[in-house]
């Protein structure tokens, strides 16, 4: 009735590996990695050839750039009970604080993943 088939492996990376990125390793990771890396960049990234070049570059200046997401975010949910609390709705800053601790989450993930790419690219044996 149910037709067997064959047990996949499926390759994954390490943990926090991005999961839009194949394993390094594997044929065409760092495409994959480099627009992975674009995305969590402002759109104009995308214009400068030197990024797009020079992948261990482009992993740096993302690294820098979740980081400085990271600072405002938390510069935000410190201050956002003073700066707005008269010019929301009730509840609406309360919202809007889970909300920055959900994109910290997905940043601090983000950070996560730009360190085991930069490794990776530092590993000869998967960028040759």
């Amino acid at each position: 009735m149910f037709e067997k088939r064959p047990a996949e492996t499926v390759r994954a990376g390490p943990p926090g590996w991005p999961s839009a990125v194949p394993p390094a390793g594997v044929p065409g990771w760092q495409v994959a990695a480099a627009s992975w890396l674009l995305d969590l960049c402002p759109s104009e990234f995308r214009g400068y050839p030197s990024l797009r070049r020079h992948l261990v570059l482009l992993a740096w200046l993302a690294d820098h750039h979740v980081d400085a997401q990271l600072v405002a975010l938390r510069q935000a949910y410190r201050t956002i009970r003073v700066d707005l609390t008269s010019q929301l709705p009730e509840g609406a800053v309360e919202l809007a604080m889970t909300d920055i601790e959900l994109e910290g989450i997905r940043l601090r993930a983000a950070k996560r993943g730009t360190q085991l790419i930069a490794e990776a690219l530092q590993d000869r044996r998967l960028t040759s």
